[in-house]
This record gives structure tokens, C-alpha cells and sequence, in this order.
């Protein structure tokens, strides 16, 4: 996985990053600390932070999903472009990395948009789901293992409402999708994915080779 847009020289992803990206000092800050972090592979790029920002303006969204935290900042990042009123439901299963997100989340001021769920996502899902809280959603975030891939997404599905938006990350992985001679079990997951997505008329899609890749599936009205 990369956490840099994929097929840019770096000249011209430094250009890319020099007129374009508004980084908040928060976010740097965190994705300074996290670079140093053994998994840092699996912090979203600043670009992709700041395109999903627009994205939640642009819905005018005021409840998310986030499937998949690490040290938080697309959470954050989807937090300080939600209103005061808007909220994040955020499922990880790892107190160790969702305890550096929760201390940016608190020094940014946002901790209280944040219900940040330590289970199992699947679990969580079913359990929104359960709660009458299907079509409730306006936009959900997913990046976690690959396998639940299938799995979160038509949970998303049926979370978000007509009209709401699900983003899914990693779904060019570092172009080994492409590459037939890989067939690892998180390559194939996302393969199943993106082969699924493709026909499934429940949904306008788009996929955008920022960052990993970045599947948009809009939930069309039934």
C-alpha cells in the first residue's frame, strides 16, 4: 500500500502537495508521528485526507462511518470538516493505535464528534444495523483488512442513505491488482471487490487513483 498518490514522480507529487494541500498543523503533526510508526504504511495520504474533507462538504454531511482508524487521521480529518453537530461512528480493534488518535482528536477540539467503537467493525455494523440506523448515513470511510472487504461494503450499503457516499481505500494496492503472478489473500479480497463493484447497479461509481486508489460509490435511490 502507499500512502502517496500512486504514478507521480515525486518532483510532481511535491508540486502536487505545494498548490494544492491545506494540511492543518494538527494533521501534521500526526502524520509526522505516525510516519514514525512501524505500520506507517497504512496512514491515508494528505491528499486523500483533504479530497474526502471536500467530499463531506460537498454532502453536507452530518453523521459518518469510518471502518478502520489506526491513529486516526482520516477520522480527524473527516471530523474538522463535519459541523459542530456532525458525528463519526469509528471502528478499530486496537486500543495501542487508536490511543495516538484519541490524543489528536482531543487537542484538535473534536473528541466529542468521535463515538470510537474497539470491536470487531462487523460486529458494530450488525449492531447499527440492529439499532434501526440503516439509510442514517451520509458518508462511510472504508480501510481495513482486506478480507471483510465484500463484507463492509455491502454493510455500508445498507447504512448509508440514498444519496450518501462510500469511499474505499487501497483498492489499487500498490498495482499488484493488476499483476495476475499475485494472488495473496488481501490482493484477491480486493480484486472480489472491485469486480463486484463494477456491475452492481445499486450504485454510480467512480474509482480515483489518488493515494492507493479510492473507490466513490454513490448509493443511487431505490
Amino acid at each position: 500500500m502507499s500512502n502517496q498518490s500512486l504514478g507521480l514522480s515525486d518532483a510532481l507529487y511535491q508540486y502536487l502537495l505545494a498548490v494544492s494541500v491545506r494540511e492543518p498543523d494538527i494533521l501534521r503533526q500526526l502524520r509526522a508521528e505516525t510516519a514514525q510508526h512501524p505500520m506507517h504504511q497504512m496512514q491515508i495520504a494528505p491528499e486523500q485526507g483533504q479530497f474526502m474533507a471536500l467530499l463531506i462538504q460537498l454532502l453536507g454531511a452530518r453523521k459518518t462511518l469510518e471502518i478502520g482508524v489506526f491513529t486516526g487521521y482520516s477520522a480527524l480529518a473527516t471530523a474538522l470538516a463535519l459541523p459542530e453537530e456532525g458525528r463519526i461512528v469509528a471502528c478499530d480493534v486496537s486500543e495501542d493505535y487508536t490511543a495516538i488518535a484519541r490524543r489528536y482528536w482531543e487537542a484538535a477540539g473534536v473528541a466529542h464528534k468521535i463515538d470510537l467503537r474497539i470491536a470487531p467493525a462487523l460486529e458494530t455494523l450488525d449492531q447499527l444495523l440492529a439499532e434501526g440506523q440503516a439509510e442514517s448515513f451520509d458518508f462511510a470511510f472504508i480501510d481495513a483488512d482486506k478480507g471483510n472487504y465484500l463484507a463492509y461494503y455491502e454493510r455500508s450499503l445498507a447504512l448509508v442513505r440514498p444519496g450518501g457516499l462510500i469511499a474505499i481505500d487501497n483498492v489499487l494496492w500498490g498495482g499488484q491488482v493488476a499483476d495476475p503472478s499475485v494472488t495473496d489473500a488481501a490482493t484477491e479480497a480486493i480484486r472480489q471487490l472491485n469486480q463486484h463493484l463494477h456491475p452492481d447497479e445499486r450504485v454510480s461509481l467512480s474509482l480515483v487513483p489518488i493515494a492507493d486508489g479510492l473507490t466513490l460509490a454513490l448509493k443511487r435511490p431505490r
